[in-house]
């Protein structure tokens, strides 16, 4: 669907975040989903609909226009569970 509104209508926002019918829990969900959001005067979310794509595609648009796949700059989860493997826990003395 092509929807030439920047922002996502409040109508989408409650089908996205349902159950949640309060704004500031709705903010705080889509928050933990990755998303940049605003909070309205009236408390409600605001919400780029070029932010939702590109946390839900997980792709970036680039001023220039061109697509930049988000994948290739993932975190280093091997990396980060040896760190803790070879940690060494307790007091040191």
């Amino acid at each position: 669907m092509n929807n030439p509104w920047p922002y996502l209508t409040d109508a989408e926002i409650n089908e996205i975040c349902s159950p949640l019918k309060n704004g500031a829990a709705q903010i705080r969900f889509l928050e933990r989903l990755g998303m940049v959001v605003k909070p309205k005067p009236s408390g409600r979310p605001l919400l780029a609909r070029a932010e939702f794509d590109r946390v839900m595609t997980g792709t970036n648009f680039e001023a220039s226009g061109q697509v930049t796949n988000l994948a290739a700059s993932t975190p280093n989860v091997i990396g980060l569970q040896s760190f803790f493997q070879q940690r060494k826990h307790g007091t040191r003395t």
